[in-house]
């Protein structure tokens, strides 16, 4: 079956025509995360059928998306990444990502979360003109994923993984976080109630909330 078009001179249909087919926008967003092999990918989401994701890298590498390039040698593997006019999509993924958590509710119960959904969740919520003062550290920990999460004067590290020489404050949450996060919950009840266990300042918890917010 061919590609289906929306037949509307429109640039809002022709991006629509390029990454409107599902999984597409989720393949684009892991891979603003980094780099990704083929294995990569279908571990980041693995209810994609791998003839589907073959075929979404297919469209989006000949739309001028994404791109394949070989690692230097001993690896010689070969990653997909974005094109630089695929990373033009970044503020539209991260626009699209507040959007979608202000409705979002609680997980279903067969619903996953990843690292790469998570690192760019911190991303999309975060608010810079109200941290232009913070230095501070974070490491996120729910359950098997952790996050290390650097904030210097506006600024925004995020990645998987502890950070070096530890945080300023450690998280230790689950799907609370969000309450947290949405004001929904106030830091201080968090932590009466037991939905967050801190490590570090608990002042800090404040300061997440006000920097990350939905």
């Amino acid at each position: 079956m061919g590609k289906r078009h929306y037949g509307q001179f429109c640039g809002l249909a022709h991006a629509a025509d390029l990454v409107g087919e599902r999984w597409a926008l989720l393949i684009i967003r892991d891979l603003l995360v980094a780099p990704k092999r083929f294995t990569d990918l279908r571990r980041g989401l693995p209810r994609i059928p791998t003839n589907v994701l073959s075929a979404r890298l297919k469209q989006l590498e000949a739309e001028g998306v994404v791109e394949r390039r070989v690692l230097p040698r001993p690896d010689g593997s070969v990653v997909y990444e974005l094109t630089d006019y695929g990373r033009d999509l970044e503020e539209i993924v991260l626009a699209l990502g507040r959007w979608g958590a202000r409705t979002l509710g609680e997980p279903g119960p067969d619903d996953i979360v990843t690292p790469d959904s998570l690192v760019m969740a911190m991303r999309s919520t975060f608010h810079a003109d109200d941290a232009h003062d913070v230095r501070a550290s974070f490491e996120l920990r729910l359950g098997d994923i952790v996050l290390g999460v650097r904030v210097d004067g506006g600024k925004l590290d995020v990645a998987e993984g502890e950070l070096t020489g530890g945080a300023d404050l450690v998280i230790t949450t689950g799907p609370a976080i969000k309450a947290v996060m949405a004001a929904e919950l106030t830091p201080a009840e968090a932590i009466e109630n037991g939905s967050v266990h801190l490590e570090g300042d608990p002042a800090l918890l404040t300061t997440f909330a006000t920097i990350f917010r939905i």
